[in-house]
């Protein structure tokens, strides 16, 4: 017998911000995957899993912060590659950088990375982790010891191995991060990362010489002595996951601390900064 699933539509305003962290505790539920839509998003639950209070203890859902509205619809089993491949695009960073999914044909990319798309964020569309594709792009991350903070599938520990950066520690706050990373390290043939699940508290005693970090403003604000402790001398940190007008609150906290600030990057009101120490 087929399995029947629900799919939740939800309307998030606003969108970005409000659709990361809706997917974020979705995920904790029995929610099996993710579709980024034009106006939100789509999660689809085994009819089987549903229950009436499914969504009573979503924090987003009361937030004064956001306006989340949504329909169910009962679906007949549902055809994942199927989806996939109506909503996942391969990406192109300046011509370098190829992220894909397994059903995609093989491009002449320098950088060719593979990526199981089982849910629409962290597949590189998103701005931030485009610029951070081009900061790393732009580098020359040799035997650079790395941190990918709030690594998501891994694409940007995967690039900065494909690079030479050796070796890497990739975490996760997220179990669902956390195994998807470990997967698509596999999938790439990478051997110099190493997943872990968990928040900063895991970084204590832990130096890099770069460390990657497209988490969001106040999380960033929060870990920020921890990252500066973390770097070694003539370290690199870089930062997204936040808008142009969270720059003063992020270049205080990253000035105070002892960095310097080398270059920034914007795409639509996202934006992503580079700094040293």
């Amino acid at each position: 017998m087929s399995n029947i699933y629900l799919g939740y539509h939800f309307t998030v305003e606003p969108k970005e911000l409000g659709s990361e962290i809706l997917v974020a505790e979705l995920g904790e539920l029995p929610f099996e995957s993710f579709v980024e839509s034009e106006f939100g998003v789509t999660a689809y639950i085994q009819k089987s899993l549903w229950n009436e209070h499914l969504l009573d203890d979503l924090y987003i859902l009361q937030s004064p912060e956001f306006f989340i509205s949504y329909t169910v619809e009962e679906i007949e089993q549902v055809n994942w590659n199927e989806e996939w491949e109506k909503n996942f695009d391969p990406i192109d960073v300046d011509g370098k950088c190829h992220v894909r999914a397994p059903f995609h044909p093989k491009t002449d990319a320098e950088f060719d990375i593979v990526i199981e798309p089982k849910m629409s964020f962290g597949t590189g569309h998103h701005e931030t982790t485009h610029m951070m594709i081009q900061h790393l792009l732009d580098m020359d991350v040799t035997d650079m010891k790395t941190l990918d903070m709030g690594c998501g599938t891994a694409i940007l520990a995967i690039l900065a191995e494909m690079k030479g950066a050796q070796p890497i520690d990739a975490i996760d706050i997220d179990n669902w991060c956390y195994l998807n990373s470990i997967e698509n390290a596999e999938r790439n043939n990478c051997t110099h990362i190493a997943v872990y699940e968990g928040d900063a508290s895991l970084l204590a005693g832990r130096k890099y010489d770069l460390i990657i970090a497209n988490i969001n403003r106040n999380i960033l604000l929060a870990d920020m002595q921890q990252y500066v402790d973390c770097l070694n001398p003539n370290g690199v940190l870089l930062l997204s996951g936040f808008y142009e007008e969270d720059i003063p609150a992020i270049d205080e906290s990253c000035t105070a601390k002892g960095l310097y600030f080398v270059k920034k990057l914007q795409r639509n009101n996202w934006v992503s900064l580079k700094y040293v120490n």
